[in-house]
């Protein structure tokens, strides 16, 4: 059974980084399908965050964090990573990793979740 991990949370002002990491154990690492990390906060849906497509590296990320997140991942190792720069108290959330299949974008498309890492941004 899939099961994923996530570490890096913690709390940080604004305009500060993070570094999320997500490892991944118990299967062997598909060569294709979806990556992604999402964030959820009190009495709010999740959400997506950003996405990657495991085959080519292929991302997308949500119009409210382009330009200072950068998710990555190192297929030899398991790992997904989410470099969080410039945050902003409105980034506070737990944030989760996932993977699936599908359309990358897409929530629905998740069938393995971590168990989430808080992020608290002060301002």
């Amino acid at each position: 059974q899939v099961q994923l991990e996530e570490s890096g949370g913690g709390s940080v002002q604004a305009g500060g980084s993070l570094r999320l990491s997500c490892a991944a154990s118990g299967y062997t690492p598909p060569s294709s399908g979806c990556a992604g990390w999402f964030r959820q906060s009190p009495g709010k849906e999740r959400e997506r965050v950003a996405n990657i497509l495991i085959g080519d590296g292929s991302t997308g990320y949500a119009d409210s964090v382009k330009g200072r997140f950068t998710i990555s991942q190192d297929n030899a190792k398991n790992l997904l990573y989410l470099q969080m720069n410039a945050l902003k108290p409105e980034d506070t959330a737990m944030y989760y990793c996932a993977t699936g299949s599908g359309w990358c974008a897409a929530l629905a498309s998740y069938t393995n979740w971590g168990q989430g890492t808080q992020v608290t941004v002060s301002s």
